[in-house]
């Protein structure tokens, strides 16, 4: 008997002006299902979604939704009709309470006005029902990433979906997080949904999925059942080549002190207090903790993007002040921002504005103009070190995938030569060969005497890459310990150590 599917996307074609970001790609999802959609960066995994999802308009190929053959032309109809997506990079009315995200462009109406009641009802019901504890009157721009997160994941349920498509949905989420939206995806899974799930995160991938579908360069690769999958196989057909080793060899040597943190302490409290730590040349420090734990908090300020009520930043002996971003640049510092659709790039610009807007004093030329000769040699020099895959330097980086974006930012601040590189979930949504090629930089920055400070949920990650990791714990350090010597474990006590 022919097996029946929920979901059927078959030999799906689009391409893109110098790039055929889809070729014949097919995809099959069972009902009560957890199915992952895995490849690199660029690989055509969130196009082809935005093709199933009207975002996109196919070039060829059929989709068939519950037996019958659907052509959504808007995110809008593919909701109506039991379709929802989780975006990797969350757009969300920030001014606006919790509820009216939900049930924007659908409020349940009493008469000529808006039943508040029902629609507080209605989210407390589907909070409760997913185990979320958020209060539905508490405004957006308040949440925490994490609970932004959250928030997505309710609206789609909200919408009493067959299918969900979750793109990165634990790109911003603790362990303890990633096993509550486990348990939410169980219960979706129960009731009959088939979930799409996009992630790098191989152990997520083979504990939640019940297949994989691998793609590579647009083209569908291979879909087998995630029980006979290892991690390395999946590598192996994500990059078409193995990559036995996760993080390179560190060859790096920490020397003197190159920056000092004395007396830290925020203007706004509740936040971060009295925080002492020392960087050394060639030193890759990494801060863990969990959310909320302030450890964004540390660096924004140190890069002037926060207040702070007290403290002293020395810079190679010398008291610097980083009263602002521009400021902090000049001094020899830059920041690799977590949100990066918000805070790392001008989405609706070209790929050469996003690499120079933070140097643009190098490039002017004779009578105050920029030189396009050297804005292009340097955008170049960002596309071919951080091979971003691009057709050209005057695409809009927002068209670009998430690690495809991550590439050009960390090039464009490699561009301003600095002394003090600080990176806050610099790999968050990135495949494996980005994340390889990310660890091998800061290697090599490290060798060049560079400080660098790494923030990572990934415990993994800052196990394999730093020498000493700062741990905090509710705003408070609990300890800096050496990489080498300690272990997962007791880092996870110490940022439970001040709760």
């Amino acid at each position: 008997m022919e097996e029946k599917f929920l979901l059927e996307m078959k030999e799906i074609t689009k391409e893109f002006p110098g790039v055929k970001a889809l070729d014949k790609v097919t995809i099959q999802i069972k009902e009560s299902s957890v199915h992952a959609l895995m490849g690199e960066n660029g690989a055509g995994k969130s196009t082809l979604m935005k093709c199933l999802f009207g975002i996109y308009k196919k070039d060829h190929g059929e989709i068939t939704f519950c037996g019958k053959r659907i052509n959504f032309n808007s995110p809008k109809e593919a909701l109506d009709n039991g379709v929802s997506m989780v975006h990797q990079e969350l757009n969300q009315v920030l001014q606006r309470n919790v509820m009216d995200n939900i049930w924007l462009g659908r409020y349940p109406q009493k008469g000529f006005f808006i039943d508040e009641k029902k629609m507080y009802d209605d989210t407390k019901k589907i909070f409760d029902e997913l185990d979320i504890a958020i209060d539905p009157k508490k405004k957006v721009e308040k949440l925490s990433v994490s609970e932004m997160q959250m928030l997505e994941i309710a609206k789609a349920v909200s919408y009493d979906s067959k299918i969900i498509v979750m793109d990165e949905p634990t790109s911003s989420l603790t362990e303890k997080e990633v096993s509550h939206l486990f348990k939410i995806i169980n219960k979706l899974r129960d009731r009959g949904c088939g979930i799409i799930y996009i992630s790098h995160k191989m152990e997520e991938i083979l504990e939640i999925a019940d297949e994989v579908t691998v793609m590579r360069d647009g083209k569908w690769i291979s879909t087998d059942n995630s029980k006979d999958l290892t991690t390395d196989i999946i590598i192996n057909m994500m990059v078409g080549r193995d990559l036995s080793e996760r993080f390179p060899l560190k060859t790096n040597v920490p020397k003197e002190v190159i920056l000092e943190i004395k007396d830290f302490t925020a203007k706004e409290q509740p936040s971060f207090k009295n925080i002492n730590f020392k960087l050394r040349k060639g030193e890759i420090l990494g801060i863990a903790g969990l959310v909320g734990a302030k450890r964004t908090e540390i660096v924004e300020s140190i890069f002037g993007m926060r207040e702070r009520e007290k403290g002293v930043i020395i810079l190679d002996g010398k008291i610097v002040t980083n009263k602002n971003p521009h400021e902090a640049i000049k001094n020899g510092f830059a920041l690799v921002t977590e949100e990066r659709r918000s805070t790392g790039i001008f989405a609706g610009l070209d790929i050469t504005f996003n690499s120079i807007i933070s140097n643009l004093d190098k490039y002017q030329g004779a009578g105050h103009f920029l030189d396009d000769k050297k804005m292009k040699k340097d955008t170049e020099w960002v596309i071919d070190s951080m091979s971003v895959k691009t057709p050209t330097q005057k695409t809009h980086i927002g068209s670009l995938s998430g690690g495809n974006q991550q590439k050009v930012i960390i090039g464009k601040w490699l561009l301003t030569n600095p002394e003090i590189l600080m990176l806050d979930e610099p790999t968050r949504g990135i495949d494996v060969g980005a994340k390889f090629e990310i660890y091998q930089l800061m290697n090599e920055l490290a060798k060049k005497d560079k400080g660098i400070i790494i923030i990572s949920s990934e415990m993994p990650e800052l196990m394999g890459t730093t020498d000493r990791i700062l741990v905090m714990s509710n705003g408070r350090i609990a300890d800096i310990v050496d990489t080498s010597k300690t272990t997962q474990e007791e880092i996870m006590t110490l940022s439970a150590k001040f709760l």
